[in-house]
């Protein structure tokens, strides 16, 4: 049985070991399923490997074959089960592992442990390694739940956008067919009193060319008259005829003034849209905000609820402090910006660096710049008057942040730090209510109760007193709002 190969046992139909197998009148084997599968999709008792056909519809079982079949498959099973573990000298099961071989028997100047210990310590082993890899599954198995949360809040945030840019775009396609209504209301507003115009001098003309055809009328009447009575009317017909009327001109002005209703066109209602549209620099980042954050839908201002909202916990996000950054950071030049505070029974305001940790309770630890009123953060400097508002000064190519009361033109302090890095500005209000904004030019407030925007007119840097622009020059940075 040791020189029969896997093929010899294997059927023709199914290539697999003969199960059941029969033997037929050609004297080839088939299993007895497969035959019976093959019988009744050909349609015709014949042989699946030479075709002859077969006699009996029920052909015996090979039952020599099975037995050499089942004892095969045992033997098999026998070696996978563990049989080799027999010592072939003493015919014992081994019981020593040899530790320099990794192997089960025993060698000489070998070190060897038991095999049951050593099984021991390596399944020990073992279900460390596979703990460590079940706790990994189960981590993805989490991020797994977040990715699916982060694809349907995807799609939230694509379908709210997509809302506010048609909300948005209606109010200038409104603004433009309101325009277009205005100045066609106008251009019809002239035709008519130029067509009125026209109509009176159109009532006048007539008037004089009827006058006329009358005198002409007379005139060649009494040229066909008698000769005396041609005398006798002569000197008034003569008169009639010498009235000087000045000949009809165009007037001026009558036409449509053309150049008022398409001159520059776009560019005047474009001016015109600078009433109703604001730039607003400061523009926050929405996967930035604390869950407790609620971002107004121009992404201008932000509010705190106590209810914790359903959002991704992305890298980008704060998840101890209630801030929110901006979408733009600082690279070069002076930056301004106004911050309400009057409403807020304590606040923080100034910069930070971009690389600063959000995560976790160690943001104010490190890298950030700013004032502070009833809530000490364990840094920057404290303000200790009720403020209104407070404007703060980054100068970038310095490495300075400077703080005064824009209201009264009070300074107020001035922070400079050498540093490499990204800087961001930060606010907190009594409300437990915290803003960080970034942009790249000079800023406006932010529309809400607690910004304002600063003036149009406002020249960066004006209020602050001589003495701010002796500050020590600090390295080059990049800076960002807070």
């Amino acid at each position: 049985m040791d020189s029969l190969s896997v093929e010899e046992l294997s059927c023709p139909v199914c290539c697999e070991i003969f199960k059941n197998p029969v033997f037929l009148s050609c004297s080839h084997s088939v299993c007895k399923e497969c035959l019976q599968q093959f019988w009744r999709t050909k349609k015709i008792q014949e042989c699946p490997v030479c075709r002859r056909r077969s006699s009996k519809p029920h052909p015996p079982p090979n039952l020599a074959l099975k037995n050499l079949c089942e004892s095969f498959l045992k033997r098999n099973e026998s070696r996978s089960s563990g049989s080799e573990e027999i010592c072939s000298l003493h015919s014992e099961k081994l019981k020593l592992f040899c530790l320099e071989e990794n192997s089960q028997c025993k060698h000489d100047n070998h070190k060897f442990r038991p095999i049951d210990e050593v099984v021991s310590s390596h399944k020990e082993e073992l279900n460390t390694a596979l703990k460590s890899l079940q706790e990994k599954l189960k981590h993805n198995e989490t991020m797994k739940v977040e990715f699916e949360k982060t694809v349907q809040h995807i799609k939230s945030q694509a379908e709210h956008t997509e809302q506010q840019i048609k909300q948005q775009f209606e109010k200038l396609h409104q603004f433009l067919r309101d325009e277009e209504e205005a100045t066609i209301t106008a251009l019809r507003e002239e035709e008519e009193q130029k067509k009125k115009m026209m109509k009176e001098k159109l009532e006048e003309i007539n008037r004089h060319i009827s006058a006329l055809s009358h005198t002409i009328k007379d005139t060649e009447e009494m040229i066909k008259a008698s000769d005396v009575c041609f005398l006798k009317e002569f000197p008034v017909s003569m008169e009639r005829v010498q009235i000087s009327q000045s000949d009809p001109q165009t007037p001026s002005g009558a036409l449509i003034h053309v150049p008022r209703y398409l001159g520059n066109l776009p560019f005047r209602v474009w001016k015109k849209m600078q009433d109703i549209v604001q730039n607003t620099p400061v523009i926050l980042d929405p996967n930035t905000a604390n869950p407790h954050l609620i971002l107004s839908d121009d992404l201008t201002s932000v509010r705190f609820s106590g209810n914790k909202q359903s959002v991704p916990d992305n890298p980008e996000r704060f998840d101890s402090y209630s801030c929110v950054l901006g979408s733009e950071g600082f690279n070069s030049g002076t930056h301004c910006w106004d911050v309400e505070v009057k409403q807020s029974l304590y606040w923080i305001l100034g910069v930070t660096t971009t690389s600063n940790q959000r995560k976790g309770p160690d943001f104010f630890k490190s890298d950030v710049w700013c004032v502070w009123y009833r809530c000490s953060p364990g840094s920057g400097f404290a303000v200790n008057q009720d403020l209104d508002r407070v404007r703060v000064y980054l100068d970038y190519d310095r490495g300075t942040v400077s703080f005064s009361d824009p209201l009264s033109v009070r300074y107020l302090h001035c922070l400079g730090r050498r540093t490499s890095v990204r800087m961001q500005s930060l606010v907190k209000d009594g409300l437990e209510q915290w803003w960080v904004w970034t942009c790249n030019h000079v800023l406006p407030g932010l529309k809400s109760d607690k910004f304002q925007r600063c003036s149009d007119s406002m020249v960066t840097g004006s209020f602050f007193p001589r003495e701010s622009e002796e500050e020590p020059r600090a390295e080059r940075d990049s800076a960002e709002v807070l």
